[in-house]
């Protein structure tokens, strides 16, 4: 039986928060119902298809799957447990936001075989969490934090966000001291992106917008109608705050094993890990990508067959991610030819540019690479 991960998607939130471009938006209880009926009745088709696969990894995101009753949550895993084998080992994990979770959803995730939380907290500042339109404090998710404690929960990932508007280092560097104090075994650490179509690339015009959009209102006419929204920390800050959150998780014990992920020894996030080591998906629910027999395909989409030349690349920008880097030898095995030879000029060019290097069987970034690696794994699109 070849390895699988599952993705299930909850499009549910209370409230859209100002940077999220994600597909999430608030529903009424009779919408949510309806959509984990339908939900359920995909994992479910995939029974005869499942037979040849053996689940290592679950994950339910969003959204905020922590909206959902506990009760349509053990809906969904009965559902995946009807439909696939689940090894005993499998991580599985459900996002959640303070103020959306009780003792009793607790409890119940405990019950359907959930043994890893991924709380959503961005930051220790109640100003910044404020600006982000969150709908939590800080204390609301140390509430949640202990709760999930006190319900039996020994992995936990908390999601921190850097380069928030009116974020200065200092209060980064608060943040990452706060949280790594509570010691959860998992830290995501990713800087701000302004994405087109949400309130941030209203608020901040095109030029900071990842597509760009026409006619932006610019932060003086928003600051007009009464708005207070603070300018964007500049790049050498947000620089700093990369360094800063390295140099700091590691004197608490954590240890960077992707770009913007750190993790206590045994704790990396295999679900992740999978994804950069292409280890085939699927996903259900509105929007869910799946990855399954060299094919690609969007719920609701046409699916795309992959060529070697485009799983060669994937393989490349994916793998380049995780600080060990990509193995030539199981690029040979994957794609039976030598990585020296297929990226020859590239290889040679980046590793002269000091933007990677070789360890042993691995070509991986070097710091200098890591801050520039959006233009280092674009060098290796063929």
């Amino acid at each position: 039986m070849k390895p699988l991960e599952i993705y299930v998607h909850i499009p549910f939130c209370v409230k859209k928060c100002n940077y999220c471009d994600f597909l999430s938006a608030p529903a009424g209880e009779q919408e949510q119902r309806k959509y984990v009926e339908s939900l359920c009745s995909q994992i479910r088709s995939y029974g005869d298809a499942a037979k040849a696969y053996r689940v290592i990894s679950i994950f339910i995101g969003g959204g905020t799957p922590s909206v959902l009753e506990g009760e349509q949550i053990a809906e969904i895993f009965q559902a995946l447990r009807d439909a696939f084998y689940i090894e005993e080992s499998a991580e599985i994990t459900i996002e959640m936001n303070p103020g959306t979770v009780t003792k009793d959803k607790l409890k119940v995730y405990r019950q359907a075989g959930v043994n890893r939380l991924s709380i959503g907290l961005q930051s220790a500042d109640n100003r910044e969490l404020q600006i982000l339109g969150r709908i939590h404090t800080f204390e609301d998710f140390l509430e949640t934090y202990q709760m999930a404690r006190t319900a039996g929960f020994g992995n936990i990932n908390v999601d921190l966000m850097s380069a928030i508007p009116g974020q200065t280092n200092e209060s980064f560097i608060r943040t990452l001291q706060t949280v790594a104090k509570l010691e959860p075994e998992h830290i995501s650490a990713y800087s701000l992106i302004i994405e087109e179509g949400t309130p941030f690339c209203e608020v901040y015009g095109e030029k900071n917008c990842t597509e760009g959009v026409k006619g932006p209102k610019n932060l003086k006419e928003k600051r007009a109608e009464g708005l207070e929204y603070p300018k964007l920390p500049d790049e050498d800050t947000e620089r700093q705050m990369y360094y800063d959150a390295k140099r700091i998780l590691k004197e608490h014990g954590y240890h960077r094993y992707e770009i913007s992920n750190y993790a206590k020894e045994g704790y990396e996030c295999l679900h992740n890990l999978g994804y950069w080591n292409r280890t085939e998906y699927l996903g259900f629910g509105d929007g869910a990508a799946s990855f399954l027999n060299h094919t690609r395909w969007m719920s609701g989409e046409e699916p795309e067959v992959l060529s070697k030349k485009d799983e060669m690349e994937e393989y490349m920008f994916l793998g380049l991610r995780k600080t060990k880097g990509v193995s030539k030898t199981k690029f040979k095995q994957e794609f039976g030819e030598e990585m020296e030879h297929t990226y020859k000029k590239v290889l040679a060019d980046m590793e002269s540019k000091q933007l990677l290097e070789q360890k042993g069987d691995y070509v991986r970034l070097t710091e200098k690479g890591i801050d520039i690696s959006n233009y280092v794994m674009s060098e290796f699109l063929l």
